[in-house]
């Protein structure tokens, strides 16, 4: 684990750079940082940045590309990330050839543990990129985290969540819809069609299952289509 004490992360706090070995990098005060790299935006530029908004946090974080929003929603839908972070670290490692350096996208802190992202679209995804991708997977390993490379959703995936996020935020319930659905859902499985037909107004019904769905207190797979035809079932049943 030498290269454990020779290998860096360098953080930003309040206009500072705080650098630690990589050995110490899980005991570094993260909610204390800032993004080590600035959101900015210009004439003509390629990427596409901008700040998305996580209910699981209540506050906005930056992304630098249309792949690293869609995955700040995938964190969001899941509702257990405390906290995330975007532009963590700055990692300084060592290859054969010398010295590298390397920003993850995302540090996201969940109960107990912590996952280390970069956000790569598979297409894009180059050979000096890979050594990058190694280097802080092991980084991550040092910490005590898990590492992943996201290069992209299925089509489905992308846009079934997309429509469940548009009722992300709470909702005023008033004619008792969302009991009528878990009542409904609790006695067996059904299309999301069928679903809130069965309702006494179907058409408030759909928007407070699909906030039912964001909520997770109903249950969809996303492995499948979002639409009328989609199996609704109760939470945490497959």
């Amino acid at each position: 684990m030498g290269w454990a004490r020779r290998w860096t992360a360098a953080w930003k706090t309040s206009g500072a750079e705080v650098v630690c070995r990589v050995q110490d990098l899980a005991a570094f005060p993260a909610l204390a940082s800032v993004p080590v790299r600035g959101f900015t935006w210009r004439a003509r530029q390629r990427h596409r940045p901008g700040l998305q908004y996580m209910v699981a946090t209540g506050r906005m974080h930056g992304f630098e590309s249309l792949a690293e929003r869609r995955l700040l929603l995938a964190l969001d839908f899941l509702a257990g990330a405390e906290e995330v972070l975007s532009q963590p670290f700055k990692l300084r490692f060592t290859t054969s050839d010398g010295s590298e350096d390397h920003t993850p996208d995302f540090l996201a802190l969940l109960p107990g543990t912590a996952v280390l992202i970069d956000v790569r679209p598979g297409h894009l995804v180059k050979d000096e990129d890979l050594a990058k991708f190694a280097a802080a997977e092991q980084a991550a390993a040092a910490a005590g985290w898990r590492y992943v490379v996201v290069t992209g959703w299925r089509r489905h995936v992308a846009t079934g969540l997309d429509a469940l996020s548009a009722r992300r935020r709470a909702m005023t319930d008033r004619l008792g819809l969302e009991n009528q659905l878990l009542e409904l859902v609790a006695k067996r499985p059904r299309r999301f069609v069928e679903l809130v037909e069965d309702t006494s107004l179907p058409a408030v019904a759909r928007a407070h299952a699909v906030h039912l769905l964001w909520r997770r207190r109903l249950a969809v797979d996303l492995a499948q289509p979002l639409c009328d035809a989609a199996w609704i079932y109760p939470a945490g049943r497959p």
